[in-house]
């Protein structure tokens, strides 16, 4: 596997004489980043994964300091998952001094955790086409479970008409039903406890029965969404955690 920095070496080293598969990733890789690259080594003759702890997607009072990152680990992760190139660049190279352009994704970016979290799709969409310039792969990979960013990224695939097809690798959970996220390791065992709340109520696949279940929890919603598969999504807080989750509601899609 090799190891890039630059814009230029990432699209030099890019090969079409084959498909191109792109994970983009914020590093901190679990099984459901595994997932993700096992995915994209089964269809593709060259993976490509980026390692960009993206500060758009983060607003002023979130963990983008905190965020976990350990690139040893992540790298030698990759490399024996199968991936060929990991794109890990600087902020400084992809958003250079004077950057003043963003992708919006209105009415998609803008509720769940849009409303919560503004800015944040905007984010998304801006790395998420710039690493599509970039790599100009044939297929991306993205986890169900951040069900609404792969929404954004489809509406903008759609809308700006780019040639490539996303790929959507259902859920990765714990034994315990806690789906996989960079963010678990924040919690204390007994935080984990009572995490474990959204996925079981989630599995109700009822919004009225899985709020009843979350009473008492710090919850910032849980809402059916109409994506692309319709979901019941849901998003609460443990301790200074931040989880969001969701269960697929169409039965053919699942």
């Amino acid at each position: 596997m090799k190891i890039v920095r630059t814009i230029a070496d990432a699209s030099g080293l890019v090969t079409h004489d084959g498909t191109v598969g792109l994970v983009p990733t914020m590093g901190a890789f679990h099984e459901g980043h595994l997932a993700l690259f096992r995915a994209a080594r089964a269809e593709n003759d060259l993976v490509v994964a980026s390692l960009f702890v993206n500060p758009a997607q983060f607003a002023a009072n979130e963990d983008l300091d905190t965020y976990p990152r350990d690139e040893q680990r992540d790298s030698k992760t990759a490399e024996e998952a199968g991936v060929d190139l990991l794109f890990a660049p600087e902020t400084g190279e992809l958003y250079p001094p004077g950057f003043q352009t963003w992708v919006e994704v209105e009415e998609l970016g803008s509720r769940l955790e849009g409303e919560r979290r503004p800015g944040h799709f905007r984010g998304v969409a801006t790395i998420c086409l710039k690493l599509f310039n970039i790599v100009r792969p044939d297929r991306a990979y993205f986890g169900q479970k951040d069900a609404q960013q792969v929404a954004v990224v489809k509406r903008m695939v759609r809308d700006l008409d780019l040639e490539v097809a996303i790929r959507v690798v259902p859920t990765v959970r714990d034994a315990d039903g806690l789906a996989l996220s960079s963010r678990n390791a924040y919690l204390s065992p007994k935080e984990r406890e009572l995490a474990l709340a959204l996925p079981r109520a989630l599995a109700t696949k009822d919004a009225a029965q899985a709020r009843a279940r979350l009473n008492g929890l710090d919850v910032d919603y849980v809402e059916v969404a109409d994506f692309e598969p319709r979901v019941l999504a849901a998003a609460l807080r443990v301790g200074k955690t931040r989880l969001i989750d969701n269960v697929v509601l169409d039965k053919e899609a699942q």
